[in-house]
């Protein structure tokens, strides 16, 4: 019998445009915006879908510390999220949740 292999899924080689940025992190948001670790993943997925090498300069940061910062194991400061939000073109926001619970989520 011959040995199927699959690549890899990885969300980054999905992250094409602005809009699918902001889909994809709206989602991460709504499924997991409680947990830090994970919305910084999810960063660091849109990160590597970018350059990262050139996200780090532009942050300040070395490469591998910007990789370790938003690979879920890291705990960025929220100065690195947003100056990583900022980068990516992208603002941070704050809603009220009962604006959300009003839309009838």
């Amino acid at each position: 019998m011959e040995k199927v292999t699959y690549a890899r899924y990885d969300s980054a080689d999905y992250l094409k445009s602005e809009e699918d940025v902001a889909v994809y992190l709206e989602a991460v948001m709504e499924e997991g915006g409680d947990d830090p670790a994970y919305v910084a993943r999810a960063l660091g997925t849109v990160a590597r879908a970018r350059n990262m090498t050139e996200l780090a300069r532009e942050v300040g940061m070395s490469r591998v510390g910007l990789n370790k910062a938003l690979s879920g194991e890291g705990n960025p400061t929220l100065a690195t999220v947003l100056k990583v939000a900022k980068a990516l073109g992208l603002k941070v926001s704050f809603q009220p949740r009962e604006a959300e619970r009003a839309g009838g989520a």
